[in-house]
């Protein structure tokens, strides 16, 4: 029993099988997926799963790559679907430095709104940081009291691991961990107390060994949980049992 707590189903990718998808991931014991929004219309189709599917729930926001498309009325709109029953989390908001489509400060802003906006709603946050490890903590501690979430796809040190942690977040890991040049992640993963675990795809990106090169999906996330599991040695069921219940603290799901 597992929890993908971060995936595009929505995506394109999937426009072909996409109940199939859905299906084989529940066949293959992922019990739930939270489906994340990455701009107004993919956060509309994260809302639309959630209602027609019992297994997803779903998270809104605007991606930092789409920050620069935020407008005012999408507040409101953001917020009113943050009051659905099946909304558990503002996502994925954050930083990239990386592809930089809307500028680092116009990133920052939209960052911090919809930062106010989980603290207004009582809502956790799902983040993206690539490249932008420095800016994101220092604005998390700026502007981020009173806020709880997980660092999506953690890609920094142990030292910012270590900072999130006494801040009481989660730390997400995907298929990255499974990979050969997985750098420090490994020893990270080893690290974090397993209460702090989640368990991610970001499907249909990043599929884990030993499906790396295809298009990554929920059912995926197996892979992922069974290598964090050998790294920690212990056993795959007891891993997943920790991070379901993880999953189901943050984001407060059945």
């Amino acid at each position: 029993m597992l929890i993908d707590t971060h995936a595009h189903i929505d995506d394109e990718k999937f426009a072909e099988d996409r109940a199939e998808v859905i299906q084989r991931a529940i066949d293959s014991g992922v019990t739930r997926m939270i489906n994340v929004g990455a701009d107004i219309k993919s956060s509309a189709r994260s809302v639309k799963l959630a209602a027609d599917y019992n297994e997803i729930y779903a998270a809104v926001g605007i991606h930092p790559q789409e920050a620069k498309t935020m407008i005012k009325s999408h507040d409101d709109l953001l917020a009113s679907w943050a009051q659905l029953p099946k909304v558990v989390a503002i996502g994925e908001i954050g930083l990239d430095y990386y592809y930089e489509n809307s500028e680092r400060e116009v990133q920052k802003k939209v960052f911090i709104r919809q930062l106010d906006l989980a603290r207004q709603m009582h809502l956790p946050v799902s983040i993206h940081d690539r490249d932008a490890h420095g800016d994101t903590m220092a604005i998390l501690k700026k502007e981020g009291k009173g806020i709880i979430g997980v660092i999506h796809c953690f890609s920094g040190s142990w030292e910012m691991a270590h900072d999130l942690l006494r801040k009481g977040w989660f730390i997400g890991v995907d298929g990255p961990v499974t990979f050969k040049n997985a750098a420090k992640l490994p020893e990270i993963v080893q690290q974090v107390p397993l209460d702090r675990l989640l368990v991610e795809t970001d499907s249909p990106y990043l599929a884990p060994v030993p499906k790396r090169g295809k298009r990554n999906e929920p059912a995926y996330v197996r892979h992922v949980a069974e290598k964090i599991a050998a790294l920690r040695n212990i056993e795959f069921e007891v891993f997943a049992k920790a991070t379901t219940e993880n999953a189901r603290h943050l984001f407060g799901i059945q």
